[in-house]
């Protein structure tokens, strides 16, 4: 993906600054800890959208399988900080996923609620991929780059399979006008972050 993919495929409206790769490679334990986490995480928020919206069969059926994956995620990277005797450091408040929140939807229509809760998850996988996909191009350590290629890749089918999850129960024209509302709102957040090598958001 080129700067217009990002656009295009990701609809993020500020790339990341490629300094922040520079960063991250001189922060190798801290960014692949905060990784881990940020699997364990995914893993748990979809299991707490299955537990909260158990009468959504689609959403159940397609979201199962994703926990397994964010785990299975979780684990891998868990072996390459133990393959490079780096260690599991503790987990770190996560500035941006809070900044997310803030941005919910409280109170109101049900719907309301449902739909930023999607558009969190879509948002926060979108991110992600785009951020493995500039360690996959611009970390020195090859193995590495192939690495987070794979996660790339990943994280790009689960950030649609939200959007196309709220498009499944929502009006599509409300779908998109709240996206697009997200969309802007994540890049102030980005713009106005401290830019730091040892976060993967």
């Amino acid at each position: 993906m080129n700067e217009a993919d990002i656009k295009n495929i990701l609809g993020l409206r500020l790339p990341t600054d490629p300094r922040w790769v520079n960063l991250a490679e001189i922060s190798l334990e801290a960014v692949l800890t905060d990784h881990a986490y940020c699997e364990q995480k995914a893993a748990t928020s979809c299991i707490t959208i299955i537990q909260r919206y158990p009468d959504k069969e689609k959403l159940v059926t397609e979201l199962s399988p994703i926990v397994t994956e964010e785990w299975g995620h979780f684990r891998l990277v868990l072996a390459e900080l133990q393959k490079r005797n780096l260690q599991l450091g503790r987990q770190r408040k996560d500035i941006y996923v809070n900044k997310l929140l803030e941005f919910q939807t409280k109170g109101g229509k049900a719907e309301d609620r449902f739909l930023d809760q999607l558009l969190t998850m879509a948002l926060i996988e979108a991110r992600s991929c785009e951020r493995f996909k500039r360690l996959s191009e611009g970390l020195e350590d090859e193995y590495l780059r192939r690495f987070y290629r794979r996660f790339m890749e990943s994280e790009a089918g689960h950030y649609t399979l939200f959007l196309d999850l709220a498009e499944t129960y929502i009006a599509k024209d409300k779908v998109r006008a709240r996206w697009s509302e997200w969309l802007n709102y994540e890049a102030n957040v980005m713009q106005s972050a401290e830019l730091r090598g040892d976060r993967i958001h």
